[in-house]
């Protein structure tokens, strides 16, 4: 019995040495890679590259922890170089429109200084002060469009839902344009659709988005333009075309983003916020917006939902 008794001892002995041994070994094995990957967060944390948590032991459910704080890390990083490149692209935009703004106040002031003289002429004073009014308002459209932008992206717009009639917001809104479009020597072709489309939008917000369009197609269009509104199903489209020879594909994708423009030398003086208010507006008032180019005709569609007529 007592040798039994000192068998049992020793294996138990034995089965503790064992279990013990184990859980040294891994509780090794656990303080290495947690060792380890501490060398390699401080390494991400002062350097920027793609680099990601290795594993160097085999430990438990340490590989699980490492992919979950690898997908961290990659989805972070790419956070932080899209932050770095839109604040870049924000940076330049600022000091580019910044630049367009005070290029006609400084060609405004020096039209005022000659008008100060005395030899100018009736004549010559009215042109002059219709240049200067002209520098002026391009000034305030850019400001405006600035200021209202600024307005969405804090989410201080309001919108006053209300019951519109979308065919003839549409058709006023364009008809206001028509001077400008005779002055470019062409008339654009519309079409208005019969049946009355009845939309729930905010009145400036709908009517922004109309300007917009048509702005955007006098600015980078070469003619033939095409505006009209129609209904589909359950939507009403506002479809705005034209040719162009400054639009290329590859803008397609970033067409609505704020300050994008096309015109990378900005003589057309844009602020690049005009199809962006756009796209903003279309989306606050549950719609949707697209951009199409094929060959040389560029088309934006806004689609809207139509008020469903009750039963």
């Amino acid at each position: 019995m007592q040798i039994q008794w000192w068998i049992g001892i020793c294996i138990i002995a034995l089965i503790l040495i064992t279990a013990a041994g184990i859980m040294s070994a891994r509780l090794w094995c656990y303080r290495k890679q947690i060792r380890h990957m501490r060398e390699e967060l401080s390494l991400l944390e002062s350097v920027d590259t793609n680099y990601q948590l290795t594993s160097v032991v085999s430990a438990g459910k340490t590989e699980e922890l490492i992919t979950a704080i690898n997908h961290v890390i990659v989805s972070c990083r790419d956070e932080k170089r899209a932050l770095i490149r839109e604040n870049k692209i924000y940076k330049e935009s600022i000091t580019s429109i910044s630049h367009d703004i005070r290029t006609p106040l400084t060609s405004a002031k020096g039209y005022l200084q000659m008008l100060q003289k005395n030899n100018v002429t009736e004549e010559k004073r009215e042109v002059y002060l219709q240049i200067v009014e002209k520098r002026l308002n391009h000034v305030s459209d850019m400001l405006n469009q600035l200021f209202e932008y600024a307005r969405i992206e804090a989410n201080e717009m309001e919108m006053e839902l209300e019951e519109i009639n979308a065919v003839n917001v549409f058709a006023e809104t364009v008809s206001l344009f028509y001077d400008d479009f005779v002055k470019k020597g062409c008339e654009p072709k519309v079409y208005l659709e019969k049946e009355t489309c009845k939309i729930r939008a905010d009145r400036h917000a709908f009517v922004r988005i109309i300007e917009n369009l048509v702005r955007n197609a006098m600015v980078h269009g070469t003619g033939d333009y095409q505006f009209a509104i129609v209904k589909e199903g359950e939507w009403v489209r506002m479809r705005i075309s034209n040719l162009t020879d400054s639009i290329e594909k590859e803008d397609i994708d970033k067409i609505f983003d704020r300050f994008y423009t096309t015109d990378q030398s900005r003589s057309l003086k844009t602020t690049g916020l005009g199809l962006a208010i756009v796209k903003r507006f279309t989306e606050a008032l549950g719609g949707k917006v697209d951009a199409k180019l094929e060959e040389n005709r560029f088309m934006i569609e806004v689609s809207l939902p139509l008020i469903k007529e009750k039963m």
